[in-house]
């Protein structure tokens, strides 16, 4: 039977806000410490970001975007939605750079000409997770294990919320042949990496992550869901951005938006995104990936 799923999704977003605040602080001195730029430059105005609740639940925006604005002069205003929700902000003109994790839809936005031009910036990658090993044993067989999900109508917990995340969860359901309703323990409710992921830890769930978002609340232990399943092939989560197109919408900052992305692109920020959550974890939440544009 489906449960009825009734949360305070203000009061989980503040939580997770506040879980990778604290993760971003032990590392912003070190940031600071290892730019080169002169201590501060003057104050332009502001951009306004949208992305993907996964760079922000993480603490990565915590941790890069006061280097972004020291450097840059530029400020910015985070709006953190799922990757579907980033990407119609981009298409309404309500966003001026996009940072978000679904290639496909990120190309074709840029194709249908809402988006300037797609850059690779870095890389994690998804896992699923759930309440023990006893049910699925831990792999790295990601359609064995939606299988036996399925198949078990074991309880999985979907964002539902058309993110990057929820894409890749639809596709691998597609690859095996099955629709997510058609089991009775499948739950869509619509929210962020966070609050899913502690919506499946209460309900002794199973759930797809990203990597960074799951470590960030294991460490703070908000969460008890082991890995069931990873370092699969087919579960890397590339991050792209984009800034929106001043052609279509001529009120974006698209000085400010350049600016973004040309400083996410440069080698000191990619080796600042490298070394993001060693110390805390013993290896990075983020693989950067510029290099492949």
């Amino acid at each position: 039977m489906k449960r009825n799923l009734i949360f305070s999704v203000v009061l989980l977003a503040a939580l997770f806000a506040s879980a990778g605040q604290v993760f971003a602080r032990a590392a912003q001195d070190g940031a600071a410490s290892q730019s080169s730029a002169p201590a501060s430059v003057p104050m332009k105005g502001k951009i306004t970001l949208s992305t993907t609740t996964s760079t922000q639940d993480s603490g990565l925006l915590d941790f890069l975007l006061p280097v972004f604005t020291r450097e840059t002069g530029w400020e910015v205003d985070v709006v953190a939605v799922g990757t579907g929700a980033a990407l119609n902000m981009g298409r309404g003109g309500d966003a001026d750079v996009l940072l978000v994790h679904a290639k496909a839809d990120e190309i074709k936005f840029v194709e249908d000409g809402f988006g300037v031009r797609r850059y690779d910036v870095m890389y994690n990658d998804f896992l699923v997770v759930g309440p023990d090993l006893r049910a699925i044993s831990h792999n790295d067989n990601v359609t064995q294990t939606f299988r036996t999900i399925a198949s078990g109508n074991l309880p999985f917990v979907s964002r539902g919320d058309n993110s990057g995340t929820h894409t890749m969860e639809r596709n691998l359901w597609a690859s095996i042949g099955v629709e997510p309703g058609s089991f009775s323990n499948y739950n869509s409710v619509g929210q962020g990496m966070g609050a899913t992921l502690q919506m499946a830890s209460e309900m002794g769930a199973y759930t797809l992550t990203d990597r960074a978002t799951w470590l960030t609340l294991t460490k703070d232990r908000r969460i008890n869901l082991p890995a069931v399943c990873e370092k699969a092939p087919d579960l890397l989560n590339y991050y792209g951005v984009i800034a929106v197109n001043p052609a279509r919408h001529p009120h974006v900052n698209a000085e400010g938006a350049q600016a973004f992305v040309d400083w996410m692109l440069k080698d000191s920020t990619q080796r600042l995104i490298g070394q993001y959550g060693v110390t805390e974890f013993g290896d990075a939440l983020f693989t950067p990936n510029a290099g492949a544009n």
